[in-house]
């Protein structure tokens, strides 16, 4: 998956330049109607007055947005009909800095409209509004229609309505059904002034001055105050975005298990960075849980440590060289080996041509060394410039960081970024044909992306084989707020290809040794449920070690407030059957909102 804040930024470019082509096309006649917002919204996602001129719609002034690509301000009908399905508030777009104030009672006339945010190439629910508005005043100081509590009661178990299969699977044209989902509880308070109160971070304060709380606080909750994500069909219902209308300076810097106490109230907007969000005018205050960075034992002497860690576009300008040479030290023990994704070339996003990466290797492992821990040696392959994806320029790779002193690798001559590693039988054992290597580097399935890389490592006489993996990120998939239910996850198609090319790779090495040790670990970019993984795990070939760890302490990364598996170490056979082996998910960067990577390490200790 791309980092939240390179797939924040883009978005917010293609956002800039997109909202004006983004609303849903209507050939519907105009005319004019003297309507009360609750008819604007109408018992669907799509408005009947779409692409229709309205009169006069009145409302009071709930909330007033004068930055960002989207300004304007909502209003409320004070008098609510009687209908749970239709909302009474609505968005006013004006583009320039709306002149009105919250408690003005206003008539605005305009075109009604379907803005999709992220474009409808996105998938999203579309968000209606009133463009192009005439607004007249009335009056001003008027009482705001009370916030509807959003809370555990209120929100329904069931997440969405499967989507209408004439339709290509969107649930827009469904009546709401708010008592009997999520989704359509929402999308009923749509532009209405809400609040919820005493609610749970499950998603750490973020560079774009958000955050998400859950109203449901056991529902899949970890020990740590998140909120898991564990299969396809438990979607944490409770879950909603907090921004906030306010000061940036003023928002809550929070980590996730730190409670916002008493009322935090506002209108209910939806966008393309996680749907429902609750634009705050009123934040309740912070009470820090005092959550803790955690650190894994450190491995015994027989024991070998194997980690994977995510670092996130390291590249030698960045300021995080000792944190990350502390986490490795302190909070992982110093493994014996590092499988390190996002390593990028030595002058990181400046596209030159450059992809040797030995600089932010080198001063990688000064810092560690700094840090108190071993000198680590090392072994990738610089990949063709821009062919392995990530941020343009950068040419990240996976990189074998080992100890010498605890471990050796065995080095075969012949591996670049276009031969691929075969597999070949020595004195009656499997061995690599070049090591490191790349497997199957011009196979189309690692196109744009990242080849895995695999390696032989010898400790205490026993070898090991490993390979570090960063699949394809989700980038493109439909968001669990889509208007298709269920949203399609495109991106699976090429990772599903990848992992058949690393199963078939793993496969070969156990053919040839059936007790070989082999690890396949890394940045998988999928759920330890998902069918990613089950072609991985393929006849027993591999099995992701995580799932040795109870339910509730499967993840690696938090995203829209849930906490989800996306790193894993996968082990063979030999390593699995001995039950001798131990695993740690590391959380010492995803509930943060000071985190140095998006992602949490992990760490398999066996004895060979």
């Amino acid at each position: 998956m791309p980092s939240n804040k390179s797939a924040r930024l883009a978005a917010l470019t293609v956002a800039a330049v997109c909202s004006a082509a983004s609303t849903v096309a209507l050939t519907a006649p105009a005319h004019a109607d003297s309507v009360r917002i609750h008819d604007i919204q109408g018992s669907t996602r799509i408005s009947p007055y779409a692409g229709k001129q309205v009169t006069d719609v009145a409302g009071i002034v709930t909330g007033v947005r004068t930055y960002g690509s989207s300004k304007g301000f909502w209003i409320q009908d004070a008098q609510a009909d009687d209908d749970p399905a239709t909302s009474d508030g609505v968005f006013v777009f004006t583009s320039s800095a709306p002149k009105v104030a919250v408690g003005d009672s206003v008539l605005v006339s305009g075109t009604v409209a379907e803005y999709v945010p992220g474009g409808a190439s996105s998938g999203n629910q579309s968000l209606t509004e009133i463009t192009k508005p005439t607004i007249t005043v009335v009056s001003s100081g008027n009482a705001v229609p009370a916030a509807k509590a959003i809370d555990a009661k209120s929100v329904p178990a069931a997440y969405s309505p499967q989507g209408d299969s004439s339709a290509g699977g969107s649930v827009n044209g469904l009546t709401l059904e708010p008592a009997k989902y999520a989704l359509d509880y929402y999308e009923s308070l749509e532009g209405e002034n809400v609040q919820v109160a005493d609610t749970r971070v499950v998603g750490a304060t973020d560079p774009y001055t958000e955050l998400w709380v859950t109203v449901k606080p056991w529902e899949h909750r970890n020990r740590r105050g998140g909120t898991v994500y564990g299969s396809y069909d438990s979607q944490n219902t409770g879950r909603i975005q907090i921004q906030s209308l306010g000061k940036t300076a003023d928002f809550p810097v929070a980590n996730v298990g730190d409670v916002l106490q008493g009322a935090t109230a506002g209108p209910l907007d939806y966008n393309q960075f996680g749907g429902y969000t609750l634009i705050a005018n009123q934040i309740g205050t912070l009470k820090s849980a005092g959550l803790e960075r955690e650190t894994t034992r450190k491995q015994s002497r027989g024991e070998l440590a194997v980690a994977t860690y995510n670092v996130e576009n390291l590249d030698p300008s960045d300021a995080t060289f000792a944190q990350h040479a502390s986490a490795i030290v302190n909070n992982l023990q110093s493994p014996d080996i590092v499988s390190l994704e996002e390593i990028q070339d030595n002058n990181g996003a400046k596209n030159d041509g450059t992809v040797a990466a030995d600089q932010t290797m080198q001063k990688l492992i000064d810092a560690i060394v700094a840090a108190g821990g071993p000198t680590y040696d090392w072994r990738s392959i610089d990949p063709v410039d821009k062919a392995d994806g990530g941020e343009p320029g950068g040419n990240i790779r996976q990189v074998f960081l080992f100890n010498p002193e605890r471990v050796s690798f065995t080095d075969r001559a012949g591996g670049d970024a276009t031969t691929a590693a075969g597999v070949t039988k020595v004195r009656g054992k499997a061995a690599l044909t070049v090591s490191p290597g790349r497997i199957d580097p011009a196979n189309a399935a690692f196109t744009n992306s990242r080849k895995p890389l695999a390696g032989e490592f010898v400790f205490r006489g026993k070898t090991v084989f490993v390979i570090a993996n960063h699949l394809n990120s989700k980038g493109g998939d439909q968001g669990l707020t889509s208007q298709y239910q269920p949203p399609a996850r495109s991106s699976e198609v090429q990772r599903h290809a990848q992992v058949t090319a690393l199963h078939a790779f793993v496969k070969e090495i156990l053919d040839t040794q059936k007790n070989a040790d082999v690890i396949a670990l890394g940045d998988i970019n999928d759920f330890e449920f998902s069918d990613t993984v089950k072609i991985l795990e393929g006849d027993g070939v591999l099995w992701s070690a995580i799932k040795s760890l109870p339910k509730s302490e499967r993840y690696s990364y938090v995203y829209q407030g849930n906490a989800q598996t996306l790193d894993q170490i996968l082990v063979s056979p030999s390593i699995r059957r001995d039950c001798d082996f131990e695993y740690d998910s590391v959380h010492i960067n995803a509930e943060f909102n000071d985190q140095i990577s998006d992602h949490d390490p992990q760490v398999l200790r066996f004895r060979p």
